[in-house]
């Protein structure tokens, strides 16, 4: 068999095939260390070997599970706790205005990663359980990994990711410690609905939601592919709902789906636009 000549490319290629995400050049390094136990669980030896395998089949358990290894799942509880709170006090409670006569509030943490997003949203609602005793709130949480997914379901997190971003408090009363590891609570893994979405499709059958989190994952996709997910994000917001976006992301240009919230700083509404052209949508 004949090695790959750019095992690096075949990869990232890969990758990018099956998420949309890029995998910047200079973070080729992490590839082979991400992909060592998978390497040494089918005894390959390097990875030019590995990407020739891939060449002949991409849609194999193999490749499922490169694939599922190289993704970033980054994310801890309560990130970007500035934006975060103003998400969960302010914003929340303009939608509570919104929605009074249904009683009904639709969140979207899409691209979820491990969860950790999803329950910091559901803590929030359960510190306020008298304020929201006779709404709905409907809190569903997707990722393109199912090796993500599987985690977030359980609600199980070591020591180092429970104490990130997680106070003490909200620990005890919303976690209870198996052995080196904390679980989220029945109550808390009950408010949150998790399902496999790979958001280059649109989500029609999930419904319409008030306020959607799609943070720090648009940074990891080509520019055509952030247009297009953030088309079939804008096909799954109520026009008069809110896209919040990464700390360091941004969406700018003249004609655009989504504009900048008046009222709330680092937040997007749907514009109403004639065309749709997909702008740069990271800041420099």
């Amino acid at each position: 068999m004949i090695a790959a000549n750019n095992p690096h490319n075949v990869l990232t290629d890969l990758l990018k095939e099956h998420t949309g995400q890029v995998f910047a050049s200079s973070r080729h390094w992490r590839i082979e260390m991400v992909l060592k136990p998978i390497m040494k669980e089918h005894s390959i030896p390097d990875l030019p070997i590995l990407a020739s395998l891939l060449q002949f089949d991409r849609n194999s358990l193999l490749a499922r599970q490169c694939v599922e290894a190289m993704i970033n799942n980054e994310t801890c509880f309560f990130r970007d706790q500035a934006n975060f709170a103003l998400l969960t006090g302010p914003l929340v409670d303009a939608v509570r205005e919104q929605r009074e006569a249904s009683k009904t509030i639709r969140i979207w943490s899409s691209a979820c990663s491990t969860g950790q997003e999803a329950y910091s949203l559901a803590i929030t609602f359960a510190e306020n359980a008298e304020k929201w005793q006779d709404w709905n709130i409907v809190i569903y949480a997707s990722d393109v990994s199912q090796t993500a997914l599987s985690k977030a379901k359980a609600g199980l997190y070591s020591q180092f990711e429970i104490q990130r971003g997680l106070p003490v408090r909200m620990m005890l009363k919303y976690f209870s410690q198996i052995g080196e590891e904390w679980q989220a609570n029945d109550s808390l893994r009950k408010m949150v609905n998790f399902c496999g979405h790979n958001q280059l499709t649109p989500a029609a059958h999930f419904g319409k939601f008030d306020i959607i989190l799609c943070r720090n994952m648009l940074m990891y996709l080509s520019e055509e592919n952030r247009g297009v997910v953030l088309d079939n994000l804008h096909g799954s917001l109520r026009s008069d709902g809110f896209l919040m976006l990464g700390s360091s992301e941004t969406v700018f240009g003249k004609r655009v789906k989504f504009v900048p919230s008046a009222e709330f700083r680092g937040f997007y509404e749907p514009g109403a636009v004639s065309s749709f052209q997909y702008p740069n949508l990271l800041r420099a």
